[in-house]
């Protein structure tokens, strides 16, 4: 998991570097940062809108096919395929946007535990020396970790590194590079409107003062620009698509659930992780709601006539070429034919031998498919 970490963080920590030179002051340059990613990731959020709006279109001819085949789930599963492939539509589509927000999260959660790495480029040396000294400030005042040493394996060790040198700062004026003056001048930057965002939010501070007001309310603000969203999320799909789908009560749930969830990892990760959550939520809504605006109903049509033509053009230059979801389609019919005929044989089989015999069909199932499409194919139990 710490691997996720750096790699991320690597690059983003020079992104977030560059954008602290130019404004150095540190929740300014987390919304600056904040900005240029979502940016830089507009053009999967077109797609992935423009997918979306498509699939809306789809619906009538969805619909049909489910009432069509509503009694053989096989044959409806591969009419929608060739729907979407005629169509040109991919229903997975939406899950890249999702993984980019996922792996982007690891690179801003080491950026915010690591700016003495990230920010101030202090070397991996001096940066030991001084959470060693922090670890020994910790043992022994008590006051940084609980009071428990801190390790340089922690995600967080720098920002303890960063409590200790502001609680005793004469304890760091013999580590190199300048450290002392460095750190201290970054920490007073490290903050908005005095709260440090190093630090982790909690309902149980030992004193309510400003900090611990304005740290307590950014999670719940960061469940709020994500309540934002869904709300209006959930209002467009209700205008745009009224009839109800199936799995709807789900979705309500869980696009009411992630505020709650934002909420709880606000007070879990130090505050400049959910500060970066509110402006994400932001910008998300932002654009979403200009390009909604953008695809309009006439648009989408115009739109889909293009991609229909792109995919027919496609499936005809590449006759065999078949998509995943189309693979899995016909591995899975010829799993099922396998598994009749051993259904329609007539023995009587106890429960492991019909497990066997299903996991033989599976096998055989998937050998026939590599062999179809010039894959490779190894039998893990040899």
């Amino acid at each position: 998991m710490s691997s996720l970490y750096d790699i991320f963080g690597i690059p983003f920590g020079y992104l977030m570097s560059w954008i602290y030179q130019l404004i150095p002051n540190y929740a300014v340059a987390i919304i600056i940062f904040t900005l240029v990613t979502k940016i830089l990731l507009f053009p999967v959020n077109y797609k992935t809108q423009k997918d979306a709006a498509r699939m809306r279109l789809l619906q009538p001819k969805l619909q049909k096919i489910q009432k069509s085949f509503a009694n053989n789930q096989q044959r409806m599963l591969e009419e929608q395929q060739k729907l979407y492939q005629q169509e040109g539509v991919n229903q997975m589509a939406s899950c890249l946007p999702m993984m980019i927000q996922f792996f982007l999260l690891f690179g801003v959660i080491d950026v915010v535990y690591k700016p003495i790495t990230h920010i101030l480029h202090i070397s991996k040396s001096v940066r030991n020396a001084a959470i060693e000294k922090a670890s020994q400030i910790a043992v022994e005042f008590g006051t940084v970790n609980g009071g428990r040493a801190i390790s340089s394996g922690d995600l967080r060790n720098e920002l303890y590194t960063m409590e200790a040198l502001n609680n005793y700062p004469d304890k760091f004026s013999d580590i190199a590079e300048n450290f002392l003056n460095a750190v201290s001048e970054f920490s007073e930057k490290f903050t908005i409107f005095g709260a440090n965002l190093g630090k982790t939010p909690t309902l149980h501070p030992e004193v309510w003062d400003s900090e611990a007001v304005i740290l307590a309310l950014i999670p719940f603000l960061a469940g709020l620009a994500q309540l934002l969203v869904s709300i209006y999320s959930m209002i467009h799909q209700k205008k745009t698509n009224p009839v109800p789908q199936a799995g709807g009560g789900c979705m309500w749930g869980m696009m009411l659930g992630m505020p709650l969830l934002s909420v709880w990892w606000g007070f879990t990760f130090p505050a400049g992780v959910g500060f970066y959550w509110i402006w994400s939520s932001v910008f998300s809504f932002l654009i979403t709601f200009a390009l909604n605006l953008y695809f309009t109903n006439e648009r989408v049509v115009e739109i889909n006539e293009k991609e229909k033509k792109k995919a027919l053009a496609y499936a005809e230059k590449h006759p065999d070429k078949k998509t995943f979801m189309q693979r899995m389609m016909e591995t899975s019919a010829a799993y099922n034919d396998a598994v009749s005929v051993n259904q329609n044989n007539g023995e009587k089989m106890s429960r492991s031998e019909q497990n066997k015999a299903d996991s033989d069909a599976l096998k055989a199932a998937r050998r026939r498919m590599a062999e179809k499409y010039g894959d490779s194919y190894e039998d893990d139990n040899k």
